[in-house]
């Protein structure tokens, strides 16, 4: 029995780090770590940015072999790394980037409909080889796996924020590169592997598709190992996690949640253990101090040769410490009115972006700005900030304000300059000292000072920004995905400092942990249209959960109708004998009857996600009151859908069955 348990852990544990170190020279990036991962394990990696994640990604997947310790796979294992699907290979369209190695089925798919359509012009006349070729490439695409796999890619695709149809042709030059970092998560998403090694996918991710990609996450029976700073992702996804710090880790079983409750238990632990071996300490060399040149010199050398041997543990607290040195404050109050809105139209080359828009930005507030990828939340700032033109209406700032802009490429970090020029240029009469010192808290010290910005990662040049928008001194913050490339630390952080700061805050952002934590107000970005909700971001969470429900249903009748639609394509040749036909016109109408109450239910569901999707519907009580109802109606039409798509599925079978004879 034994055996057969070893065995099973075995087959169980697929991939093993055993007390891995790594180091490049006299640099050690970490030591001692070891953990297990089992099969459908969904792990987050957490820890300040230069603790080691990505170097650990590269040794689990054998790019990087461990300095010391080992890492074991099981054999066979496939693994997906991001950085590995940001090169798309020879693929020309959005979809055959997005599908990878399934992108052959789509070549099938349209060679079968090509045949399709000669055979139905040829009709008797038809050649025999015509008609083999015609059922070995339908039995290759249905064995291969064409009805499913290719709606999958659609599906991803959909999820990702991406209009399957349009990928079928849409050239893949036309992507910015936001959008090609969400086809390779796609790409990686659909491919084969049996581990999904995910290092911030949600940093070119909306809430909707943040959203979509937790519950995809969720249900695949996919090992994921994920590094994320977005918190509410992380307890939405994993059930394991991996903490490194201090040029090590530990593992913790159970949610983010728990692993925060676990840690500090820890750290309470190791802080007990620090203060006890420092009385210890502190005796030990007070007896040895009054001893050593006395009568109990031999007891005291002794001492002091067993306390030169003792391991000396290290403050937990003070290896934590402060992730970022991050203050805000403002120089001038301003007035009551920060910014005014009045029927305000932004445009991009013609196309509209936002329209008649009106609010006010009263002082105090923190103003959450949600909406789509592409909707035009990064414009309305740069709007406000008077960098793009308002098409019509007006928008203009209050008396005495002073925004500052912290744009999400992070293109106010000046790249030809050292880190020591940045501060100095916004801080001419500070002494050297000053600056370096202000330059240190942000995690630059010593010579770090005269790095170039053109050299630092996208978590460093988050920190610069973070200093230089410090020195701002600004009443009006204008944040544009400020928690893009920080740590789960420098976020809490950022949060922290928000929460005390006593000026007016305009926040874009896809992170809810953070939106829930500071938003006073919501305005909803939705079909160009802004709705201003009155409350917080989690009071607006609460009040529009049917808006999340029918985007659920809308996904999961999308991913059931491109089914419907790939067998519309390949549908197997229709043949009409003397013998069959007659059953067959019968099913051939059953077939028809099942199509047309589909584009009946189809239109409902669409008019009523269309109520649901509106974000003024949930503006007040009685509309969400109303949104209940109408979620209702849009959940029994769905399961009339379900039951009209299976009627359609065995009508088909049977009409192929028949077509065959």
């Amino acid at each position: 029995m034994s055996g057969r348990l070893l065995e099973c852990a075995s087959f169980l544990t697929q991939i093993s780090v055993s007390n891995a170190a790594v180091a490049f020279g006299a640099t050690r990036v970490f030591h001692d770590v070891t953990f297990t991962v089992a099969r459908g394990e969904r792990w987050g990696i957490v820890g300040r940015n230069g603790s080691g994640k990505t170097t650990l990604f590269r040794l689990i997947t054998g790019a990087q072999t461990p300095s010391e310790g080992s890492v074991t796979r099981q054999p066979g294992l496939r693994f997906a790394l991001l950085e590995q699907h940001r090169d798309f290979g020879e693929a020309t369209t959005v979809w055959e980037a997005g599908a990878g190695e399934l992108a052959e089925l789509l070549a099938l798919e349209k060679a079968l409909a090509y045949q399709a359509e000669l055979l139905a012009k040829a009709g008797e006349a038809a050649t025999p080889q015509m008609l083999a070729k015609y059922d070995q490439d339908l039995e290759r695409f249905d064995r291969e796996g064409g009805y499913t796999l290719a709606p999958r890619v659609d599906a991803v695709l959909h999820g990702l924020g991406f209009d399957p149809e349009r990928a079928r042709t849409q050239p893949l030059g036309q992507l910015s590169g936001g959008e090609r970092g969400r086809l390779g998560l796609a790409r990686q998403l659909v491919s084969a592997a049996d581990v999904l090694l995910l290092d911030e996918p949600t940093n070119h991710l909306d809430l909707e598709t943040t959203r979509w990609l937790e519950e995809y996450l969720r249900s695949t029976d996919k090992i994921v190992l994920l590094i994320s700073h977005d918190r509410a992702f992380i307890a939405n996804v994993a059930d394991h996690i991996l903490h490194l710090e201090g040029e090590s880790a530990a593992a913790y079983t159970g949610g983010y949640q728990s692993f925060v409750a676990q840690r500090e238990e820890r750290r309470l632990s190791q802080q007990r253990a620090f203060d006890k071996q420092r009385r210890i300490v502190a005796d030990e060399e007070d007896y040895i101090r009054r001893n050593i040149a006395g009568q109990n010199s031999k007891q005291a050398k002794g001492r002091r040769k067993r306390l030169g041997r003792m391991p000396r543990l290290s403050s937990p607290l003070s290896e934590e410490g402060s992730s970022l040195g991050l203050t805000l404050d403002f120089s001038e109050r301003g007035g009551d009115q920060v910014a005014v809105a009045r029927n305000v139209t932004l445009t991009v080359e013609d196309r509209a972006l936002i329209e008649n828009f009106t609010a006010t930005v009263q002082r105090g507030d923190i103003v959450g700005l949600i909406g789509p990828n592409g909707s035009g939340k990064s414009t309305f700032l740069r709007a406000l900030m008077g960098e793009h033109p308002v098409a019509a209406g007006e928008l203009q700032l209050g008396g005495s304000i002073r925004p500052t802009y912290y744009q999400q490429d992070m293109a106010q970090v000046p790249r030809d300059r050292t880190l020591y020029e940045v501060i100095n240029e916004l801080r001419p009469r500070w002494e050297r000292r000053l600056v370096q010192g202000h330059l240190a808290k942000f995690g630059f010290s010593g010579d770090e000072a005269q790095r170039r910005a053109e050299t630092l990662s996208g978590g460093e040049q988050a920190r610069v920004a973070l200093a230089m928008m410090v020195l701002s001194h600004a009443n009006f913050l204008l944040l544009d995905e400020p928690t893009n490339h920080l740590d789960i630390e420098s976020v809490e952080a950022l949060e922290d400092a928000l929460t005390e700061y006593e000026g007016t805050v305009l926040l874009v952002s896809h992170d809810r942990a953070m939106l829930e934590a500071l938003t006073t107000r919501v305005w909803v970005l939705h079909e160009r249209h802004i709705t201003d909700f009155p409350g917080s971001f989690t009071e607006w969470e609460e009040r529009s959960r049917e808006r999340e429900h029918a985007a659920a249903i809308a996904a999961a009748e999308q991913e059931t109708l491109r089914r419907v639609k790939e067998r519309k394509v390949t549908r197997r040749r229709e043949t009409r004998t003397d013998e069959n036909r007659t059953a067959l016109r019968e099913v051939r109408r059953q077939v028809e009857a099942s199509e047309r109450e589909i584009a009946t239910l189809e239109t409902k569901i669409a008019r009523l996600r269309t109520m649901l999707e509106d974000p003024e519907l949930y503006t007040t009580r009685e509309g969400a009151q109303k949104s209940l109802g109408v979620g209702k109606e849009l959940e029994e039409t769905k399961r009339k859908l379900d039951a009209a798509l299976a009627n359609w599925s065995d009508a088909t079978e049977r009409a192929e069955q028949l077509s065959a004879i």
